[in-house]
């Protein structure tokens, strides 16, 4: 910097020169010319002088720099060397340190590891566990216990214990607080929750299920049937004494794949189009029975009527028809006792058809309903083959749902065929009742008649 200003002022004095002797008028005489040159010079000697006074002050300056680089260079050797000295000093120190350190801890160090071992396996645990929706930052502090390289502290050992003892106490207890419970659209709503032990948990009589991911209770997408949802509304409503209750002892694993059981509509919906012709041919089958017994139930009534007034028959019944059929018109009452026998027989005939309407259907649905069933087994496993294949899969709770769904037609084949038997069963019984009637009537009636007559 200081060579620098030299150099300016060396050039400003040049410069200064020139311009003395550019404004200098010409000499006329040689004292003239002699005057101005000695000026020149003195001139000149002045830049000179002072030039070598910026060159002496710039060059003890660059000096005085020189030495503070150089002190401060040796300062710096100085503390590198006692830093030097100083980690040296300290590398042996901790070695020493560490040394001491695992000669002290003796069985101290066997308990760490135990304690790390007993808190990744306790978090893992209660990381599960349905009561860690009430407690969640205990998981995370089990967690950096079990991942912690230091000796764990007295208050981190006590803790360890509480939280131990503490899931072993709200095991056997039934607990009410409020939180926050995902809903099956994913927002969460605050609800008053009544939780029995690890088991289960419900709010407003639904029941819950424990989200391990996010360590909150969520709604159950489908509840459990009402008698144990109103299980679950009755502990809610509780005060003091026992109240029935359910417990799940898997932990709400067994609610959870309860509630994902089909129904019998998607049990039905599964099975193809063979078990809507199954149920056709039941509900057929059960409503012409249900006309039947009905119509025939009317029909011993009125038989029954009719029996305490045979002297007076009608046309509302079959045996007040039977009745007339002999007697009702004296001019087809005959003398042969054989073509009074054929009218009567073919008078009782003409009521058997409708006695025994609708029989022969229930008969058919009771044979046909098995073989319905395995059609709808056969090809339920057709098409559970065909799924495993295309998938290429052989997992056995694949071919456990196809084999289930597969069932269900042979299920709802039986079901029809085996109420439809009793109901046809019962149906021929009223029937042959009503049919026997009118023949025990008629023959007595017929009887009677050949009596009066050979008297």
């Amino acid at each position: 910097m200081s060579r620098r200003y030299s150099i300016i002022a060396a050039t400003a004095a040049c410069v200064a020169q020139l311009a003395f002797l550019g404004s200098a008028h010409a000499a006329t005489s040689l004292d003239e010319l002699l005057q101005q040159v000695k000026n020149s010079r003195a001139a000149e000697a002045e830049a000179n002088a002072a030039r070598e006074r910026d060159f002496k002050a710039s060059h003890d300056q660059q000096a005085k720099l020189l030495a503070d680089a150089e002190k401060d260079l040796k300062d710096a050797e100085t503390r590198s060397q006692a830093l030097s000295t100083q980690f040296d000093a300290n590398e042996q120190q901790i070695n020493s340190l560490n040394e001491l350190l695992k000669q002290r801890q003796g069985n101290l160090g066997e308990l760490f590891g135990v304690t790390r071992q007993v808190a990744g396996d306790s978090a893992n645990t209660l990381e599960q566990s349905m009561i860690t929706a009430q407690y969640p930052d205990r998981v995370e502090f089990l967690r950096g216990l079990a991942g912690a390289k230091s000796l764990p502290s007295i208050t981190e050992l006590e803790r360890l214990w509480f939280e131990m003892q503490r899931e072993m106490t709200e095991t056997a207890n039934v607990s009410r607080y409020q939180i926050d419970i995902e809903q099956p659209d994913g927002k969460s709503q605050s609800a008053k929750v009544v939780r029995v032990g690890p088991f289960t948990a419900s709010a407003n009589g639904d029941f819950l299920s424990y989200l391990p991911s996010t360590k909150k209770l969520g709604l159950l997408s489908r509840q459990p049937p009402s008698k144990y949802t109103s299980a679950a509304a009755d502990l809610e409503g509780a005060k003091a004494g026992y109240v029935k209750a359910v417990a799940d002892p898997g932990r709400g694993a067994i609610v959870g794949l309860y509630v994902e059981r089909p129904n019998w509509i998607e049990r039905v919906k599964n099975g193809e189009w063979v078990n809507y012709i199954i149920i056709a041919v039941g509900l057929i089958g059960a409503v012409l029975g249900v006309y039947q017994f009905f119509y025939l139930v009317l029909v011993r009534l009125k038989v029954g009527r009719q029996l305490k007034s045979l002297d007076h028959p009608t046309a509302d019944n079959p045996l007040g028809r039977v009745l007339l059929a002999f007697k009702g018109d004296p001019a087809r009452i005959e003398d042969d006792a054989e073509v009074a026998e054929l009218r009567i027989s073919e008078a009782v005939l003409h009521e058997v058809p409708s006695l025994e309407r609708f029989q022969a259907f229930l008969r058919l649905a009771v044979a046909a309903g098995p073989l319905l069933g395995l059609i709808g087994t056969v090809v339920g496993m057709i098409i559970t083959f065909q799924t495993i294949t295309e998938s290429g899969s052989s997992d056995p709770k694949l071919i456990a749902h196809g084999s289930g769904t597969a069932m269900i037609a042979t299920v709802l084949g039986l079901g029809i065929a085996i109420p439809l038997l009793f109901a046809n069963a019962f149906l021929a019984t009223i029937s042959r009742q009503v049919v026997q009637l009118l023949d025990e009537q008629s023959t007595g009636l017929l009887a009677e008649s050949i009596e009066k007559r050979h008297g």
